[in-house]
């Protein structure tokens, strides 16, 4: 092996590990990442791929009613944070709030180890203006389920954030912070359920829980969850279920998808009419995100929130259901 490309290998493994900590750190810039092939960047993605394998650590853990119940109430918790607020708030801006609540969504946003809230946004707008296009980044259509499912998130194309998409949200350095050191708020995060679950084992160990056991099943088991259950609305959401309205893409309407997505299921009436608030269009469509930032409407912290449109009733509008 030559010396130049050792080099090469070394400054690309060093590039790799500081993106790590500063998302924004892109020695060549932007478009020279753009230009390079559609493949994995095994060294950047390590954290993610950290992030499943730190499942199989329940080997050595074990299992209590206590962490397996804190998994499963982190997951739906930060569900909504990334329907209500990387989605609905971040991504199409359907309701107004505050500039401190917008920081607080966007920190719970961090918990969800799904990069920043303006990275997440800017790849959200993205995907709307071309989906099911030759550009979309993550389309089952153009370049298969498991590209659109993990695949797209893993290429060195689609780290950048791309400002330009989010000038209403770049605006707000503190939201900037955020975005640029997304490992931040993940590793406290991961660190404060440590914590938690070293107090729980010393003050009330009837309990049955441990530090490492409340790490596991709390950060890597519900987060791994919580991210394959998001991915399936970029995937599953454009292969199975019912068509509504008769958009260019391939988004369906699936209750199941709805249902371990509080209410992101309802993908079709979504690529239809996608600055609204609210994506089960219909009584019978459950949309528990929907429901929760209403009731969050009723208190102040939010308003402004966007309806759906009549014409999304329209006879003309309408594919035919019968």
């Amino acid at each position: 092996m030559s010396d130049n490309v050792i080099i090469r290998t070394f400054q690309h493994v060093r590039t790799s590990v500081a993106q790590w900590v500063d998302s924004d750190f892109i020695p060549g810039g932007a478009l020279a990442l753009k230009e390079k092939p559609e493949q994995v960047e095994w060294v950047r993605t390590l954290p993610f791929l950290f992030l499943h394998l730190g499942c199989l650590g329940v080997i050595w853990t074990g299992w209590s009613w206590t962490a397996v119940l804190t998994a499963i109430s982190l997951y739906f918790v930060r569900m909504f944070s990334v329907t209500g607020f990387f989605h609905r708030y971040f991504s199409h801006r359907t309701f107004s709030t505050s500039r401190f609540m917008q920081f607080i969504f966007a920190v719970l946003c961090g918990t969800c180890v799904q990069r920043g809230a303006l990275w997440w946004a800017a790849s959200h707008r993205h995907h709307h203006q071309h989906s099911d296009e030759p550009d979309d980044k993550h389309s089952v259509r153009q370049k298969g389920f498991l590209w659109a499912h993990i695949g797209w998130i893993t290429c060195s194309k689609n780290f950048p954030t791309d400002y330009s998409r989010i000038k209403d949200l770049s605006k707000f350095p503190e939201l900037v912070f955020l975005n640029r050191y997304d490992l931040l708020v993940p590793v406290l995060f991961a660190l404060s359920l440590t914590g938690i679950g070293s107090l729980l084992h010393h003050f009330a160990p009837s309990l049955g829980v441990t530090a490492g056991q409340l790490l596991v099943w709390g950060f890597f088991i519900s987060t791994t969850a919580l991210f394959q259950a998001t991915a399936c609305i970029n995937s599953l959401a454009h292969v199975f279920g019912s068509r509504r309205y008769k958009t260019d893409d391939d988004s369906k309407n699936s209750l199941i998808l709805a249902l371990i997505t509080l209410g992101e299921g309802w993908h079709n009436n979504h690529h239809q009419h996608m600055t609204c608030v609210r994506q089960g269009f219909f009584w019978w469509e459950i949309d528990i995100t929907y429901y929760t930032l209403k009731m969050m409407s009723w208190t102040g912290l939010i308003w402004d929130l966007r309806p759906v449109p009549k014409a999304a009733y329209s006879v003309l509008e309408l594919k035919n259901q019968t």
